[in-house]
């Protein structure tokens, strides 16, 4: 299982894999979360980890009442993917 943590500092999701700090970027404005960028480095890839920040966010977003502007490719496509988040798009 994957642990995702909230950083409200720095406006952003982490999770620490095997010592590699992956993240998830975000703005929160006017109850809109606006996704800018998920980075998962190349030596953890491959183990859902994009998949666990975004949905942990997205959940999140759905908990709070926000709606979502996924800007980062892979949070488009991941709500692309996942119809049952399509009443969170801004």
């Amino acid at each position: 299982m994957i642990s995702v943590t909230q950083d409200t500092e720095r406006s952003r999701y982490t999770a620490t894999v095997d010592g590699v700090l992956c993240v998830l970027d975000y703005q929160l404005q006017d109850n809109i979360l606006t996704i800018t960028h998920t980075g998962v480095p190349s030596q953890v890839g491959g183990r859902g980890i994009a998949a666990a920040l975004t949905r942990h966010a997205l959940d999140a977003a759905r908990a709070n009442g926000w709606k979502v502007r996924p800007l980062c490719s892979y949070a488009e496509v991941y709500m692309r993917r996942h119809p049952e988040y399509n009443d969170l798009l801004a």
